[in-house]
């Protein structure tokens, strides 16, 4: 058996004495894993950081074996990634969410989306909004897409500044205000992508949005905690964003 295909580097384990089994989401053959000989050299170690793009070719007896990879590198990102908090907690936190996957299954549209938000990391103002993007993408992968185009109750596409804990579907600002303090926060730029993500507060919506659908229906029915770089990455990008504009009461007239 043999295959060409090219991935991105999620993580790595020892094996023997010279060699590593390398974890990579690769384009066309999913979250998959294989043995690369010498990967402990002073040659391989630079290439196999997580991150980076690889060019691979496996190859194994039976489709079933672990196999082995030749890898070659195509987009070195890790140098840049480990500068900065959030591009370390980045990449690990994006890899722990992968790790979700089964493994050999193929999401080409997640591989992708990957390789775009590790090119956007030091970019602080996009990071997290990407992020977050990513977290739904996963989620619709895993079959717990959310609704966010449409309200739940009215089918307006307007307004949108809810969802529904139970449905994971928007509800607009009318149809949810008898509900509010049960609803989740929609942030704007999530169900309008014409709209960006402009300070802390809508980013840490988002962030407890989707984690809110990650433990429900990810992490407790498999019971694991969520990974501390989740956590680590949303602190990292909150810091990073700017902080909402004070709302100022308006001056009254003094009555006399």
């Amino acid at each position: 058996m043999e295959w060409r295909d090219e991935g991105i580097i999620l993580g790595l384990r020892k094996h023997g004495e010279t060699s590593v089994i390398a974890e990579v989401m690769t384009k066309a053959h999913g979250r998959h894993l294989g043995i690369v000989r010498g990967g402990r050299s002073k040659r391989l170690q630079p290439v196999l950081q997580p991150g980076n793009s690889v060019d691979l070719v496996w190859r194994a007896r039976l489709d079933e074996h672990l196999g082995q990879y030749q890898v070659e590198l195509l987009n070195a990102r890790a140098g840049r990634l480990m500068e900065s908090a959030i591009g370390v907690h980045g990449v690990q936190a994006m890899a722990a969410l992968l790790r979700l996957l089964p493994e050999r299954d193929s999401h080409p549209r997640l591989h992708d989306a990957f390789a775009i938000i590790l090119d956007s990391l030091d970019t602080p103002e996009e990071a997290g909004a990407l992020y977050v993007r990513f977290e739904l993408a996963v989620l619709e992968d895993l079959g717990f897409g959310l609704d966010l185009s449409a309200c739940a109750s009215t089918g307006v596409r307007t307004d949108l500044i809810y969802v529904s804990p139970k449905s994971g579907r928007a509800v607009s600002a009318d149809a949810g205000a008898p509900w509010a303090d049960r609803l989740l926060a929609l942030p704007a730029f999530l169900p309008d992508r014409t709209q960006a993500c402009t300070d802390s507060q809508m980013l840490d919506q988002a962030f407890r949005l989707t984690g809110y659908f990650l433990g429900r229906h990810v992490f407790e029915p498999r019971g694991v905690e969520p990974p501390i770089s989740r956590e680590s990455f949303c602190a990292a990008a909150l810091r990073a964003m700017p902080q909402p504009e004070p709302i100022h009461p308006s001056v009254q007239e003094p009555i006399s």
